[in-house]
């Protein structure tokens, strides 16, 4: 997965403020990895010293105590620590998924809106396979085939493209050439398209979008027009800002169901989350 680069601020101040909030964000981190420890050192402590009630208002040779033996707990197994930064990742990993399956399902009508994405395979399909891509992510190249091969075998799925121009000036000058071509290219015409596009060597830009929509057909005049118009940019605009609510981070990312998934998975494990939904109507099936 190409990942979302960061944006970059002008200025002594605003890198500054960048800085300390990495700080915050990092230590903030550390410490909840500790209490974690603390959690996890709790357990490993003789059982007569789990099964005292503690006092209330302890005194201050009772706390440096406390603290004694909870840091030769953690010295004695300092894998606790370990063990706990594992913990956190997972319920971090955890909150995000759930997190983003609410978003998923109350964005919805966002994400399949045909006015601000383009529609491939079958309009009528039983299962939607959206992606958010940029013309200029390695992973999203690679991933082009596999969403092909799919429309391809499944006659009943519907994929929903969404142009998620973020690594740059480029990517944006192609998104809206392409964003303006759903109004002149649609269905398979549009696939087309949109896959030579992704073919393309080397760095896209608006100029070769231009280039290979002319190949498919379009009217580079009109074209010109409409990628400058305000209707193409707010549909970048919108798109830019569901992927930010949906926490995606980088490119290639498919919604299926309620589930994110991130990067070039392959077309097996794509399709076996296009028939998880159809059994269950979720990308992982339980039991």
């Amino acid at each position: 997965m190409t990942a979302l680069p960061p944006v970059s601020k002008a200025g002594t101040e605003k890198d500054n403020d960048m800085a300390l909030l990495t700080l915050l964000r990092r230590s903030s981190r550390l410490l909840t990895a500790l209490a974690l420890g603390l959690g996890l050192a709790a357990a490993t402590l003789p059982a007569s010293a789990q099964t005292q009630t503690p006092t209330p208002g302890l005194t201050a040779e009772q706390r440096k105590a406390v603290v004694a033996l909870i840091r030769e707990t953690l010295l004695q197994n300092p894998e606790l620590i370990q063990e706990a930064m594992v913990e956190l990742e997972r319920r971090n990993a955890v909150a995000q998924a759930d997190a983003q399956r609410s978003a998923v399902t109350a964005e919805m009508a966002r994400l399949i809106d045909p006015k601000t994405s383009a529609i491939v395979g079958n309009p009528q399909g039983d299962v939607t396979l959206v992606e958010f891509m940029d013309y200029n992510c390695g992973f999203c190249k690679r991933a082009v085939e596999d969403v092909r091969l799919l429309t391809k075998d499944d006659p009943k799925l519907r994929v929903v493209i969404k142009d998620f121009p973020i690594l740059g000036p480029d990517s944006v000058e192609a998104s809206r050439v392409a964003v303006a071509a759903m109004a002149q290219l649609q269905g398979q015409k549009y696939f087309d398209f949109h896959n030579k596009l992704m073919a393309t060597k080397g760095r896209i830009n608006g100029a070769k979008a231009l280039e290979v929509a002319k190949e498919a057909g379009a009217d580079v005049e009109r074209l010109k027009k409409d990628m400058d118009s305000a209707q193409t940019r707010a549909v970048i605009e919108d798109t830019v800002a569901l992927g930010d609510r949906l926490g995606l981070t980088g490119t290639p990312a498919f919604i299926l169901g309620d589930e994110v998934v991130f990067g070039a998975v392959g077309t097996a494990a794509l399709k076996q989350k296009i028939d998880s939904v159809r059994k269950c109507g979720k990308a992982t099936c339980n039991g």
